[in-house]
């Protein structure tokens, strides 16, 4: 089975080069100024220009406008937008529509009942990505290093499209994947090693390690 990988907030070229020389099936790019991992939509041009044809390129914005989408989707022309924000069902299906893009779109997740709200999602997201719910008082949804109780996904796991996320790192991702039968998995803070700064090293034993799982 090929576990699909994202490795998401690449920020500079040297480090898209060696994700996708490690073969990353997924590059994201953050287009969300509180977050660390914010680059401008410049930036996100040229860093797509380098993963295009090598790895699905993922736009990850935050309950944006239509006139921002709108520019990221004429500049950046990624493969897939990640809507990581409060965006209700009918707002992604108007998005999705209105843009005629794949769209994935973040369930933060610390119980079963949290994991269950993306069941309301399933018709119109292309894949669910679920993600630790954010520490109380944050700033900012995702990209905070922390897990959640795999078995939140228990009741949901079999009737969607999902990729899991959320603390994931080189020395917990193959556990992760055992634990939840994860056919995605995406990391953030896991190859960092400080906010917003990807370790090239740390990208590569992260894929190592899900490859490793599946060989033979």
């Amino acid at each position: 089975m090929h576990v699909r990988i994202k490795i998401c907030g690449i920020k500079r070229p040297d480090v898209m080069a060696a994700t996708l020389d490690a073969g990353a099936d997924y590059v994201g790019l953050v287009i969300f100024p509180p977050s660390p991992r914010n680059i401008s939509i410049a930036d996100a041009v040229h860093l797509a220009r380098l993963a295009r044809g090598r790895a699905r390129v993922v736009a990850l914005t935050v309950d944006a406008d239509d006139a921002m989408l709108d520019e990221l989707v004429a500049r950046v022309a990624p493969d897939l937008l990640q809507l990581h924000g409060n965006e209700e069902p009918g707002r992604v299906a108007a998005i999705r529509q209105r843009l005629q893009l794949p769209v994935m779109k973040a369930i933060k997740v610390a119980t079963p009942v949290d994991a269950a709200a993306a069941l309301a999602y399933r018709d119109v997201a292309d894949l669910i990505l679920f993600d630790a719910r954010p520490p109380k008082g944050a700033d900012r949804p995702g990209g905070h290093g922390a897990t959640f109780d795999w078995h939140a996904l228990d009741a949901v796991k079999d009737r969607l499209d999902w990729m899991l996320s959320g603390g994931l790192t080189p020395t917990n991702v193959a556990e992760a994947i055992r634990a939840t039968g994860a056919t995605a998995v995406d990391v953030s803070t896991g190859v960092e090693r400080a906010a917003g700064g990807k370790d090239p090293d740390l990208i590569r034993a992260f894929i190592a390690a899900v490859r490793a799982l599946h060989k033979g």
